[in-house]
């Protein structure tokens, strides 16, 4: 393994000093993405051939405004908010694409290309092209920075498998990214969160499923899907989620955006409204579920230090990511640090009153003192 790394690693840097060479790329957006990210029709094999690397920075010529972005293989490869060109190479699967995107954010909208409706059928949006956009979409791409974002790349590189004979060492709960959250405040069994029960995108489903079962877990707050979605999923009816009380929240991933805010606040309530215990989820587990629970965490009383280790574990579930690491430190900086800050309207979530904040944020996105004191009983010790 060891071995193929540093290969891949020197073809990297072999394609990045050739890379000034690199004519500019002429393509089309051939797909809007459910939250906002621009496929493109240029193969991502065909990308890398034309001189361009992971690690370089590029320009990107879109709907009349030009935007710079590093190329890399996965979204953590940016911090949140920031633009990407992801090239997606997996010869296992048959991937062999690019697009652009925000990390966390909704890049069809920032650059004034559609408009997201939201359906009740599946798959729960369309996107409707902005007057004077027509199809299809060009896009112009050159070489702004041989390299230049190669470092930062490679710090922020993360593999993860979906198949469970590659995590011997981890359980069925923590494959499933799984967990009981413990941090101060919370009482024990009260709160867990998982990746998807039910969407067998990332094959950890069947195991999530049976985990809820097993800690007894009655409501569910899924960020991820609408009902149809939801009910959708291949041997949905047979699971133990089907039986239980689940409110489908369709979320996208742009935490500041008002429809996330408003569908955030509806999942509080639920919480607020529902007996326990709960179990909150999107599709890995991750981001959405990762910022919910770090919110009511905060809530609750924990502090910076336990927000932080309960959202890393999911990075050491998926990518072996080893708490001491400067790629752990990384990852939390531009991750859940950054994006509570930024809830929360604080510099640094260390030193600051998080329960506080919480509080000041849950009420300013609709929540009354009464449900957000509910929340603090049901899920407290």
């Amino acid at each position: 393994m060891k071995r193929i790394s540093a290969l891949l690693l020197s073809l990297v840097l072999l394609l990045s000093a050739f890379g000034a060479l690199a004519d500019p790329q002429e393509m089309t957006v051939s797909e809007i993405e459910k939250y906002g990210n621009l496929r493109l029709s240029i193969p991502g094999s065909e990308f890398l051939n034309a001189g361009f690397a992971y690690g370089d920075i590029v320009t990107v010529a879109l709907n009349g405004q030009t935007f710079d972005m590093p190329v890399g293989s996965n979204y953590s490869d940016v911090d949140q908010g920031s633009m990407i060109f992801r090239v997606v190479i997996k010869p296992d699967t048959n991937e062999d694409y690019t697009l652009i995107a925000i990390n966390m954010g909704d890049l069809a909208t920032t650059a004034g290309i559609a408009v997201k409706e939201k359906t009740e059928a599946a798959p729960g949006y369309i996107w409707h092209l902005n007057e004077g956009v027509e199809e299809p979409v060009p896009v112009t791409v050159s070489m702004k920075t041989p390299g230049g974002y190669y470092n930062e790349w490679v710090l922020h590189q993360l593999v993860r498998s979906e198949n469970r004979a590659d995590y011997p060492h981890l359980t069925d709960e923590e494959f499933a990214n799984f967990r009981r959250i413990e941090t101060t405040g919370i009482g024990s069994g009260k709160l867990y969160r998982s990746s998807s029960p039910v969407n067998p995108e990332i094959a950890r489903n069947t195991y999530a499923d049976k985990a809820a079962e097993a800690a007894g877990v009655r409501t569910f707050i899924n960020l991820a899907d609408n009902e149809e979605t939801m009910k959708g999923y291949e041997g949905f009816a047979d699971t133990y989620y089907s039986r239980q009380n689940i409110l489908p929240l369709n979320l996208g991933v742009d935490f500041a955006a008002e429809d996330f805010r408003a569908g955030l606040a509806n999942g509080i309530r639920f919480i607020a409204s529902n007996e326990g215990p709960y179990l909150i989820h999107c599709t890995e587990g991750k981001d959405r579920a990762g910022f919910t629970s770090a919110v009511l965490e905060s809530l609750l009383g924990a502090t910076a230090d336990e927000v932080i280790a309960d959202y890393m574990v999911t990075y050491y579930n998926y990518y072996g990511v080893q708490p001491g690491t400067e790629q752990y430190d990384i990852v939390a900086g531009s991750n859940i640090c950054k994006t509570l800050a930024a809830a929360f309207g604080v510099s640094d979530i260390r030193g600051t009153d998080l329960a506080a904040e919480a509080e000041a944020y849950l009420m300013e996105i609709g929540l009354t003192a009464e449900e957000i004191a509910q929340v603090r009983a049901n899920l407290g010790n």
